[in-house]
């Protein structure tokens, strides 16, 4: 049986006219922030809204398939009906699972980070292909990315790269895949041809919208270092001292920021980063015990990049397999995995907090 109360369209549909008013409004672009925000929730529910009337659609004519069924046997409709129940299941779980999310942040978009680990040049490849998987992933689901900070390789990849990533609920999606990422194969740069191990980490952490944080930085608490740039950034990368590290002295939060063409842009940038790191850690430690468990998955991944702490493994020899150490999800398709498509994998993790 199949529980339309989880889509509640009405209450959709009464949100949709509320927050079409506010864009009706003369100001509303007044406040850029907020306006993408509505905008941003506006999409969500009509989609969602567009994609519960198909599924409707779908099930309603799957009905009439079976009462079909019931006075002439005819094999190609059996067959038919299976396939389409197989992909209405498919569809009806991811739905349950966007819409029911419903964490303190899960709304909210998301910093997200890649670190290569143990491994040196070997890790920095594999941190690359992460990134390019993630890149793949955000696009097929139109995700606004910025790239903040790129600290390439010495030899191939990066060392870490970090992103702003902006949607509905991507935060939600995205806490998903924080944790170490290992990697088998056989190595490019290993002329013997032997098998070698790889780990990166991801970390994933809400961007609260500055307005709503409260917190003052003191600026003796702080180190400020300027270097070059090394990313895309038109003729005066590399030949200014534009690229911006801030490092707070008690905490010891370390945030880069060289995207924005000027010192001053990179700069206000990388304070936003440090007040959203800073103002996750206070929360942790303002709330009682069963709040502070919930918050401590907000503040990242604090094991080490290493054997022992993956929460998936990728292997390309001698077998094909992608297994996720958490659910028990696993597929041989490899390849398909690292170009973006990780659906199974954030929709198994989330499954596990969803109560129908």
């Amino acid at each position: 049986m199949i529980y339309w109360c989880f889509f509640e369209p009405d209450k959709k549909k009464e949100r949709i006219k509320a927050l079409e008013e506010e864009m009706a409004k003369p100001d509303f672009w007044s406040d850029k922030k907020n306006s993408e925000t509505i905008i941003e929730e506006v999409n969500y529910l009509k989609n969602t809204l567009n994609k519960t009337k198909e599924l409707k659609d779908k099930i309603e004519t799957s009905m009439d398939m079976l009462e079909e069924l019931k006075t002439t046997r005819d094999n190609d409709i059996e067959l038919l009906l299976k396939e389409e129940v197989d992909e209405l299941k498919e569809e009806i779980s991811s739905l349950q699972i966007n819409i029911l999310l419903s964490g303190p942040y899960d709304k909210e978009n998301a910093i997200f980070e890649i670190h290569s680990g143990a491994g040196g040049t070997e890790a920095c490849d594999w941190a690359n292909m992460l990134y390019r998987m993630y890149t793949r992933y955000f696009e097929k689901n139109n995700y606004k990315v910025e790239v903040i900070d790129l600290q390439p390789g010495e030899e191939v990849g990066i060392k870490s790269v970090s992103m702003l990533v902006k949607g509905y609920n991507t935060y939600g999606y995205l806490k998903s895949e924080k944790g170490v990422h290992r990697l088998i194969r056989i190595s490019p740069f290993d002329s013997n041809k032997r098998r070698h191990t790889s780990f990166a980490s991801v970390n994933v952490s809400p961007l609260f919208n500055n307005s709503d944080i409260n917190i003052n930085i003191d600026e003796k608490d702080l180190r400020i270092d300027v270097y070059h740039s090394s990313g895309a950034g038109g003729q005066s990368v590399n030949t200014t001292d534009s690229a911006v590290r801030i490092t707070h002295i008690p905490t010891k939060i370390v945030v880069t920021c060289q995207n924005e063409r000027s010192q001053l842009q990179n700069k206000e940038k990388a304070m936003e980063i440090l007040k959203n790191r800073l103002y996750a850690k206070k929360a942790t430690e303002e709330e009682n015990k069963k709040r502070e468990e919930e918050l401590a998955k907000v503040k990242g991944v604090n094991s080490d990049i290493n054997f022992g702490n993956q929460i998936r493994t990728y292997t390309m020899h001698s077998y094909s397999l992608v297994k996720d150490h958490r659910t028990n999800v696993e597929t041989n398709n490899v390849e398909s995995v690292l170009d973006g498509n990780i659906d199974m994998f954030i929709n198994a993790y989330l499954k596990k907090g969803v109560v129908c």
